[in-house]
């Protein structure tokens, strides 16, 4: 039986075990932050020994790095893939430039004189999106109404960057599209296996709330993506190179764009994706080792 190593939050270790393990694949977990490793004894690393595969890069770089070390074993998502996803302007970018349809966006590198900031922002019919360039769970993003509103979201992280420890000094200005749908699509190996859609309540609705994240609320229905929509999710896959990835899409009444990537997707209900979908992933698995 082929041993994997995941080191990602509970709920997916957790949903991984019964099924892979029905399929010869025993799920183990491995803790690698919070905590303390000496990093030169063999013997007190014996809890990394033993692995045939990783699931994903662990969520700390530098502490990946000593776990990678450790365990010396392949990854479904390696840290490259990480990397790449969780930079949201690199992914937008290499999009783009495959054709792969994308909401006008802007990448600022701080520090920025005001002028540039107006040219970006005048650049968008307003409403115009504020996101950090590297969070997730939508942490930090925010909306501008206006050029003031924007540019008090600027001062702010202007205040977040001029602390020297902070290492991404970047952020991302996009178009705001009202009333889209918000898909998460899920690919493994590059193919579809299934997709939800991000639903507000309409209590959150009508407070103003307009995030469609599920850390923020949102509840997320498993559906049945149309033909093209899937296609779109698999061209991202395979431009980014990403096996185990979810695409985030925002769809309209005349148009359909990928806003981000996650290359760490939590591992939802099985009733969210295909069938299929776990003799899918053990496959992948497989395939890495």
């Amino acid at each position: 039986m082929l041993r994997l190593a995941v080191a990602t939050d509970a709920e997916t270790y957790e949903r991984l075990q019964e099924p892979l393990e029905q399929r010869g694949i025993e799920v183990a977990s491995v803790a690698t932050t919070e905590r303390t490793l000496p990093v030169t004894d063999a013997d007190a690393a014996g809890e990394f020994a033993d692995f045939d595969v990783g699931f994903v890069y662990p969520p700390r770089i530098m502490e990946g790095g000593v776990a990678d070390a450790l365990l010396g074993v392949p990854w479904v998502n390696d840290r490259e893939a990480i990397l790449t996803s969780r930079n949201k302007a690199d992914v937008i970018a290499r999009l783009d430039r495959a054709d792969v349809p994308v909401p006008e966006t802007v990448a600022v590198s701080n520090p920025v004189d005001r002028s540039a900031l107006v040219a970006a922002f005048e650049r968008f019919d307003p409403p115009v999106v504020v996101k950090p360039n590297s969070a997730t769970r939508g942490v930090g993003v925010a909306k501008a109404t206006d050029l003031d509103s924007f540019l008090g979201i600027t001062d702010y992280l202007d205040l977040v960057h001029d602390y020297r420890a902070t290492g991404d000094q970047s952020f991302l200005v996009q178009e705001y599209l009202p009333d889209a749908r918000d898909y998460r699509v899920m690919l493994v190996d590059g193919e579809y296996v299934g997709a939800v859609e991000r639903r507000l309540p309409e209590a959150a609705l009508e407070a103003g709330q307009w995030k469609h994240n599920v850390h923020r609320g949102a509840e997320a229905t498993g559906v049945d993506l149309p033909p093209e929509l899937r296609e779109l999710a698999e061209r991202v896959a395979d431009t980014l190179d990403i096996p185990w990835l979810g695409v985030d899409l925002l769809v309209t009444d005349d148009r359909a764009v990928v806003t981000e990537t996650n290359a760490r997707p939590t591992v939802d209900s099985a009733t969210k994706y295909e069938p299929g979908f776990f003799d899918d992933l053990a496959a992948l698995i497989r395939a890495t080792v």
